[in-house]
């Protein structure tokens, strides 16, 4: 047997290009209103609170097996992109005007789904595999800042989280279900990554964000199912551009 293996990744060009756009249209905004600084006692505080509204779109980094044998009917694994949302507090240290520690406790709402095709007799057998997640999440990140320019700020982030998935099904019995499920572990770690936008109003800070998290360990339960026996290593991957309202 011949295994071709077809990873549909995000596609981060497309959301940076988005990204950007918006950036660039909430820089074009705050230029025009430059000539009213909002907020000027803001950066005065060493401490702030506030909340995070965001989107998803989560799927696995994933390795084969090398194990692999020819008997098997496996032809394709097709990794599925699916979206989500977050809902997050926001509690941020201001060390300086320009370096922030952030904390964002929060639930994540995360879908990915995998798709097997088996082959038997010149017949094609599809069978997808999803798995929705609920993330109880911990992050810690470190946020650089630039120099204020009016009402508009832009800044970097760089951090990781530990994670803990509420609808896990790491204890469900395979023998007892009618057919086998892809079981992942509820404990899971990242890398988060990204850049955003500060945006001074009159009454509160509002900030747009763009963020990658990179699962830096498997996941995968190995049971030797016919949906786990072909994967090696299984690692979690989001895309979340967020709303941030601070105050």
């Amino acid at each position: 047997m011949s295994l071709s293996v077809l990873l549909n990744k995000t596609s981060s060009g497309k959301q940076f290009l988005v990204f950007g756009i918006v950036l660039l249209s909430s820089i074009g905004t705050i230029t025009a209103q430059q000539g009213r600084k909002n907020l000027a006692a803001f950066d005065s505080k060493k401490y702030h609170f506030g909340f995070a509204l965001s989107g998803n779109r989560s799927d696995f980094i994933l390795e084969l097996s090398p194990d692999l044998t020819g008997g098997d009917s496996l032809q394709s694994i097709i990794n599925q992109p699916q979206a989500g949302f977050d809902l997050g507090l926001v509690a941020s240290w201001d060390a300086t005007k320009n370096f922030h520690v952030r904390f964002v406790p929060g639930l994540s709402f995360q879908d990915r789904s995998l798709e097997y095709r088996f082959g038997k007799d010149g017949e094609s057998d599809l069978k997808v595999r999803r798995t929705e997640s609920v993330y109880l999440n911990f992050p810690l990140l470190l946020k650089l800042r630039t120099d204020r320019i009016g009402n508009f700020a832009a800044y970097a982030i760089v951090g990781g989280k530990f994670s803990k998935d509420m609808q896990s099904q790491e204890e469900t019995n395979q023998q007892l279900a009618s057919d086998f499920i892809l079981r992942l572990e509820s404990g899971n770690s990242s890398v988060d990554l990204g850049a955003g936008v500060d945006i001074f109003l009159p009454f509160f800070k509002f900030s747009i964000e763009g963020k990658f998290e990179l699962g830096n360990r498997s996941i995968l339960i190995q049971d030797d199912s016919r949906y786990s026996a072909p994967l090696q290593s299984l690692k979690t991957r989001s895309f979340i551009l967020s709303l941030c309202f601070e105050g």
